[in-house]
């Protein structure tokens, strides 16, 4: 008499889902409280942090952590609404996604060497905090479920603090405060528009760029950010946010798709123009 596999060919698959469903049921909860967790309490670090400071061992030079975590009020408004004109220009009118700029970024990427992202402000909070540094559309995937979660669960300020405060702005270097110190000897709430605009300037990538030594390509990043340029607010009057929205997504997205490749044929041109002033960084 043979013995028939399927019973626990079945029992096997039940196992399976029984399991499934815990794993899934455990990280529901799990993340869930860790969002509500960071909704009152400071981010101590973030898993790149740890990544890229454990990575340096290999390398020429061990790369420290350096970070100072304040509350957004010890930020001055103008390196919040600097990095808002760099990085997020509808912060705060999206629900955590901006279309608009990911088709633009698309278009962008096809004519372009150097690529641009069009993530946004949460989406990068979302990154930095609860996830590891990774480009598989898994990583992405749950960049995305953390991002609704923190956008329901935060509030739009609670997201700019902790992503001020977590930013990497130079190798080693975390948070909007530390940098602050760093480069420019001063607090985070002292720092000037010229020096904020400056700060956000760099964070398409804050490793080759250098808040100590910006290039022609940065400085003209910088006088743009500086530009006059409002906030957009889920405040605004209907009538005159969808005038705003018009006028100032185009700023944004005339800063966020800037091209470094344009740029550089203007420098063999010679045309570089004057740099701002109140800028330049103390030495590092």
């Amino acid at each position: 008499m043979t013995n028939n596999p399927i019973p626990g060919r079945v029992s096997r698959i039940k196992r399976f889902f029984k399991w499934l469903l815990v794993a899934t049921v455990g990280f529901l909860v799990i993340s869930i409280c860790s969002v509500i967790f960071y909704r009152f309490v400071p981010v101590p670090y973030t898993p790149l942090m740890f990544w890229k400071s454990a990575a340096s061992i290999f390398s020429k030079e061990f790369i420290g952590i350096e970070k100072k975590w304040v509350p957004i009020e010890q930020i001055a408004k103008s390196v919040q609404h600097s990095v808002i004109r760099a990085e997020d220009g509808k912060f705060y009118v999206h629900n955590g996604f901006d279309f608009e700029a990911i088709e633009k970024a698309m278009k962008y990427n096809k004519t372009h060497k150097k690529k641009k992202g069009a993530s946004t402000i949460s989406q990068q909070t979302a990154k930095n905090v609860f996830l590891w540094p990774s480009r598989s559309w898994l990583r992405k995937g749950m960049e995305v479920y953390f991002t609704v979660l923190i956008e329901n669960l935060w509030s739009k300020k609670r997201i700019l603090e902790v992503y001020l405060n977590v930013i990497e702005l130079g190798p080693g270097v975390y948070g909007v405060e530390a940098a602050s110190q760093k480069y420019f000897r001063k607090k985070a709430k002292s720092l000037t528009s010229a020096q904020a605009a400056l700060m956000a300037a760099v964070l398409p990538n804050p490793i080759r760029f250098k808040i100590s030594r910006p290039s022609a390509y940065i400085l003209r990043r910088q006088r743009k950010i500086m530009g006059r340029g409002k906030i957009l607010t889920a405040s605004a009057k209907p009538e005159i946010k969808v005038l705003d929205t018009v006028q100032e997504a185009q700023e944004f997205f005339d800063i966020k798709f800037d091209s470094e490749e344009d740029e550089e044929v203007k420098d063999h041109k010679g045309e570089k123009g004057a740099e701002p002033t109140d800028s330049t960084p103390a030495n590092d």
